[in-house]
């Protein structure tokens, strides 16, 4: 746009370097429309706004101090203090005597009561003499109780408290027998029976005892005999069978030796010696 085409629209040029952008956008438009009025006044209307808000904020925030400082005035004007005289105590005289306790309550008089016993079955030979039960014409004007006893109409009924009290006899503590030992075999216990001075022990024990048969040797018989027995509770061997073998006479001296074993540690279950089966390998090799 060149200068005349500025001046037919209205501004010039130092105008359009000065004003704003609201007024070149409605240049040729009606400005009495609110729009115009709104633009020109919207920077304001939002400063206006802002403090408003920031006023708003800092008054919400200060509002629980206010509060407090306006109730500790009002409480620190409600207090009162008021200054009390107590009067002086009483002058005792130290040769005055203490005035005498109260003579004591009688209690009041008991009703008259009859004793009844309850019947008990018992045999012809255990039965006691004693004193008939009262009739029922007796006991229509007494209380019925564990005693016989004189009393008045007018008096009260006994209560419990007036009954001797029978002592308990002590409580019979019976002892208990100890556990009878199980025949039972297991298999598997908390503490598995062992070789006197261990594994190492046993190896050399069977080493020094076991002769290798001369059928075996002679036809070239080698392998591994399996033994089955039983540790006993006093740790000795029972019950020793072959449940693998390999002939040659090997099962006959893997038997022998297990038998010649002295006495094992017993296996033990719940801290108790218990049976316990065993399977020991033995191994025939020709060197």
């Amino acid at each position: 746009m060149n200068t005349n085409d500025a001046s037919k629209s209205g501004l010039l040029v130092g105008d359009i370097m000065k004003a704003d952008l609201d007024d070149l956008i409605f240049q040729y438009r009606n400005k009495e429309y609110g729009a115009y009025q709104l633009r020109k006044a919207y920077y304001k209307r939002m400063t206006r706004a802002t403090i408003l808000a920031v006023l708003l904020m800092a008054f919400v925030a200060l509002l629980p101090s206010i509060l407090s400082a306006i109730r500790n005035s009002v409480a620190d004007d409600e207090t009162l203090n008021v200054e009390v005289t107590l009067s002086e105590p009483p002058s005792v005289d130290p040769k005055q005597e203490p005035p005498p306790p109260p003579p004591p309550v009688e209690p009041p008089p008991a009703r008259p009561t009859i004793a009844f016993t309850i019947p008990v079955v018992k045999k012809d030979e255990e039965v006691v003499e004693e004193v008939p039960p009262p009739t029922q014409e007796e006991m229509k004007e007494v209380e019925i109780s564990t005693k016989t006893q004189e009393g008045s109409d007018d008096g009260v009924v006994a209560g419990l408290g007036d009954e001797p009290i029978e002592e308990a006899p002590p409580e019979i503590v019976k002892e208990v027998e100890p556990p009878k030992p199980t025949q039972e075999v297991f298999k598997v216990v908390e503490q598995m029976p062992s070789f006197p001075d261990g594994q190492a022990a046993l190896l050399r024990f069977l080493a020094q005892n076991i002769e290798y048969p001369t059928i075996a040797k002679e036809n070239g018989v080698e392998g591994m005999v399996v033994v089955q027995f039983v540790v006993e509770r006093d740790g000795s061997i029972a019950a020793a069978n072959v449940v693998k073998g390999i002939g040659a006479g090997c099962d006959e001296e893997a038997l022998r030796v297990v038998r010649m074993m002295p006495k094992w540690q017993p296996g033990k279950q719940r801290g108790q010696p218990v049976r316990v089966q065993f399977n020991l390998p033995i191994r025939f090799k020709l060197e």
